[in-house]
């Protein structure tokens, strides 16, 4: 079986946690003798193909933005030829130009999409889209939600209730590299050994600044592991708190991350808004065996975080109740490593790749056999 993955960013240009998925989906489907190909845009001047593990990746150039939505002519062209080729279609919404694509291609295959969030921030410009959007959504045979949390909370996926069902991401632990000692002593050395961590692209939604709030006053360790967009915002808003003990690390390598989630205390996670539909380095968090901190937003990130089990659920935007939950675990270690635990345990039962790859490889067959059998009638 051949799959055609289409979606505006991947490896090795950009790291988020879309591309996560899709690589790890991937990497776990190959095991059932199914072919992955990708499809996304780029911003390097030269297009072509490159392998990344087990999978060839076409790129299409990126020709222009609006409202952070990416066009390009070539990737229309590419992605026709492309869907002759292969047996099925997956999808990863939201990309409003992958709407305009499936349409304009007319090409007939089975096609499957993976719902990451609703649309939250282009509320004005998502009225235009709203129509487009829903008529590509009931034109593909399945949507998979990533978690039965959003399921239930998304009012767009209540209209397709039929046509959806649950497929919770899942890591590869084996995938992530083993942390040279001497690595670990570095960071041991920088950042010590007791911190809160967070890891994961700075942006608007992730609720950095209520983190800085909680934490004005005291002195507590905080390492943010990650760049993005409201980056230099967030270090001016540290420097307005006089805060101590606030390391800004940067992007850095897989081997770092994990050697930093491995010293840390706990992972921190204040992001406030539905924008946050998983969240991915919060799984990392629980497969490394580390509990956590998290508001609860009706999304997948509170189907990784149990509250009193694998760590601590706060509400939203509330520095205060996010700070008493720092407060908690700093005080009370024993109760940290049992949550670790309870969290590492977690994720063997409900997250690893092999699940989400089995999951998905079913659901492919299924749809290809219900298209066979739709073909002799």
């Amino acid at each position: 079986m051949r799959v055609l993955h289409f979606y505006k960013t991947y490896f090795p240009d950009t790291v988020g946690g879309v591309e996560q998925v899709i690589y790890q989906i991937a990497r776990g489907v190959s095991a059932y003798s199914v072919e992955t190909e990708i499809l996304t845009l780029t911003k390097i001047k030269s297009e072509g193909s490159l392998f990344v593990d087990n999978h060839l990746v076409h790129r299409a150039q990126l020709d222009f933005q609006v409202a952070s939505t990416s066009f390009s002519v070539s990737a229309l062209l590419k992605f026709a030829q492309l869907a002759k080729q292969v047996d099925l279609i997956h999808y990863h919404f939201p990309w409003p130009f992958m709407d305009v694509v499936h349409f304009l291609s007319l090409v007939k295959k089975p096609a499957v999409v993976t719902y990451h969030s609703d649309i939250i921030r282009q509320k004005f410009l998502f009225n235009f889209y709203r129509p487009l959007m829903h008529c590509f959504l009931a034109h593909v045979d399945r949507i998979v939600a990533t978690s039965p949390n959003y399921f239930a909370t998304s009012r767009v996926l209540d209209r397709y209730q039929t046509k959806t069902q649950v497929i919770p991401i899942g890591l590869d632990k084996t995938s992530y590299p083993e942390v040279r000692p001497a690595l670990l002593r570095h960071w041991q050395t920088r950042v010590g050994d007791r911190f809160f961590l967070f890891v994961g692209m700075i942006r608007y939604y992730k609720g950095l600044h209520i983190l800085l709030d909680a934490v004005q006053d005291t002195d507590f360790p905080v390492v943010i592991l990650g760049s993005g967009p409201v980056e230099k915002e967030l270090r001016r808003h540290a420097k307005r708190l006089h805060l101590k003990n606030i390391y800004f690390l940067g992007a850095l390598s897989d081997e770092d991350k994990v050697a930093l989630i491995k010293l840390s205390l706990a992972i921190v996670f204040p992001s406030h808004l539905r924008s946050e539909a998983f969240g991915i380095s919060l799984l990392e968090g629980a497969m490394f065996g580390k509990p956590m901190i998290s508001s609860e937003i009706g999304t997948g990130t509170s189907y990784i975080n149990i509250h009193n089990q694998t760590g601590l659920v706060v509400p939203p935007s509330n520095p205060r109740a996010f700070r008493e939950a720092m407060e908690f675990l700093w005080h009370h270690p024993e109760v940290a490593v049992r949550m670790g635990k309870n969290a590492e345990a977690r994720y063997w039962r409900l997250f690893t790749s092999k699940q989400m790859a089995t999951n998905y490889v079913n659901l492919y067959e299924r749809l290809l056999s219900e298209k066979n059998s739709d073909k002799k009638y």
